[in-house]
């Protein structure tokens, strides 16, 4: 005879939770949702399918605190959520990211339908934070001060089978007036040379061919050891390592942009001809009123010793208008260092209170109407660049590593989309063969436009990688699993963690 107990543990057992997690802000953030769902997956839960739009067990929501709004975004969510949840017995929704470290209690407050308040420190707490809301019928708030583990430590389900990311520091030291990350994610840590090594190169076993080293300040890894050359010695030991094509980074910072690292960029093959160098203002004054250490003359100087170095790499930026104080004369110093630099995009932003930082009390605000009219300046001239830049691309023979899900039209244009070494999006002719996501083809670009590059001809050549290999893999796996069936228990905690390291960084179709 079966107890009532024992009815339970077989539902359990059969039928496992599905999760959704949304995810806002940064690279940062998106590396921390693939390690959410790494935690979640090892707990037991399945992912929930594409367009759930809140219908699972358990939705995630992992904030960002940069925007002024971001606050009103989160609550406006939630409030989505609310009568599903009432519809639903059993779901439980969990804030975390840089807006659940900043708010805390608030959130539980205005949204007392909330199970979980997790962190950015404390990612790893996730699944038994679920847990103890479940068992205990009340919420959970668990802020940590400092971090608990570093986030490659953690499980992980990425995104991608052929690319990932690869942390090589946590928060930031610096001090910019505009910017709330230091305060959420703390100081600079680092972690062991040894250890990332150790992490790519398992990850070019699993078939990753590219990976993107990241940081909230990332050219600045060294400082708890002192070694100022610490990140330029990376990059020529990712040279070293068998089977990996491409090497990524983001962001550096121009104050730590030092002459060694454009070197073991130039030197090393494997690092890829693109620089994220993000500006902020092209005017003096308000660098400074910034706190940002560097003026124009230092970054242009900067994006000419890359260019001497790397002739075809692309280059692109960071550019807020309208910070308070800026006069018009300040706002065409940006305008000079934009067509100076000639970047191959810009990543464009009106600035907007961040509440807590001192940029948020300033002086001298900048009305909306006339932030919005230097945007659109700014934008139309950047715009013009771009697709000058991009001209240039035309004639040109590239090799692109196949993406997935890049080009949204490529099903109807019968394309498929790829990224070249520069990074810059590529749209080419379907071939003949069979072309994978982590293949890499070689095309001739016929057409640019602003924000992509055609290849219209016929593709010149494939090359079957075992990137494609694990793409490939993965798909068949995924389409294989049983949906919702579990063959275990949920594991309910935190996973065995490697060991800790110690110390020695925010394209269209």
């Amino acid at each position: 005879m079966t107890s009532s107990s024992d009815r339970s543990l077989t539902v359990d057992v059969q039928e496992s939770k599905s999760y959704e997690i949304r995810t806002y802000g940064c690279q940062m953030n998106v590396h921390d949702s693939e390690r959410l769902s790494g935690l979640l997956e090892d707990a037991g839960y399945v992912r929930a399918p594409e367009g759930s739009d809140g219908d699972a067990d358990v939705v995630v929501f992992n904030t960002c605190a940069v925007r002024e709004n971001a606050d009103n975004r989160l609550y406006g969510n939630l409030g989505r959520l609310a009568p599903m949840k009432t519809k639903r017995p059993g779901m439980q929704i969990a804030v975390g990211g840089c807006l659940a470290q900043k708010d805390r209690d608030t959130i539980v407050k205005k949204a007392p339908w909330v199970d979980v308040v997790f962190g950015t420190h404390n990612i790893g707490k996730l699944p038994v934070l679920l847990e103890r809301a479940r068992v205990q019928e009340e919420a959970q708030v668990e802020i940590a001060e400092s971090l608990e583990a570093f986030p490659s430590t953690l499980p992980t389900r990425r995104e991608s089978a052929y690319a990932a990311w690869v942390s090589i520091s946590v928060g930031c030291n610096n001090t910019c007036t505009f910017c709330i990350v230091p305060a959420l994610r703390g100081k600079e840590k680092d972690r062991r040379t040894g250890d990332i090594l150790a992490e790519i190169e398992a990850l070019v076993g699993e078939g990753v061919s590219e990976i993107t080293l990241l940081g909230q300040n990332v050219n600045a890894y060294g400082s708890d050891i002192g070694d100022r050359e610490a990140f330029s010695k990376l990059l020529r030991a990712c040279g070293q390592i068998e089977g990996l094509e491409r090497v990524r980074f983001t962001s550096p910072h121009p104050r730590d942009f030092t002459e060694d690292v454009i070197a073991a960029m130039a030197e090393t093959p494997n690092v890829m001809p693109q620089l994220h160098m993000p500006l902020q203002s092209g005017s003096d004054t308000v660098l400074k009123a910034m706190r940002r250490s560097y003026r124009q003359e230092r970054y242009l100087g900067i994006i000419d010793k890359v260019r001497a170095a790397i002739p075809h790499a692309a280059i692109t930026t960071d550019i807020i208008v309208g910070f308070p104080g800026e006069t018009e004369e300040d706002f065409e110093q940006t305008l000079h260092v934009v067509r100076e630099a000639r970047f191959a995009q810009a990543f464009t932003f009106q600035y907007s209170k961040r509440p807590g930082t001192p940029a948020a009390t300033m002086e001298n605000q900048i009305p909306k109407k006339v932030v919005q009219a230097r945007y659109e300046r700014l934008v139309a001239l950047q715009e013009e660049i771009s697709w000058d830049e991009n001209k240039k691309q035309v004639g040109r023979t590239l090799e692109l590593m196949v993406a997935e899900g890049e080009g949204r039209k490529d099903g109807a244009t019968h394309r498929l989309s790829g990224r070249a070494a520069d990074n810059r999006l590529v749209h080419f002719t379907k071939p003949d063969v069979e072309v994978r996501p982590g293949d890499v083809v070689t095309v001739e670009i016929t057409y640019a436009a602003p924000h992509h590059l055609l290849a219209e001809g016929a593709v010149l050549d494939v090359r079957r990688t075992r990137a494609g290999d694990a793409w490939e893999k993965r798909n068949a796996a995924e389409a294989a699993k049983p949906a919702g069936v579990m063959l275990g228990l949920p594991q309910i905690g935190i996973p065995e963690p490697l060991p800790v390291a110690t110390s020695s960084g925010c394209g269209r179709d």
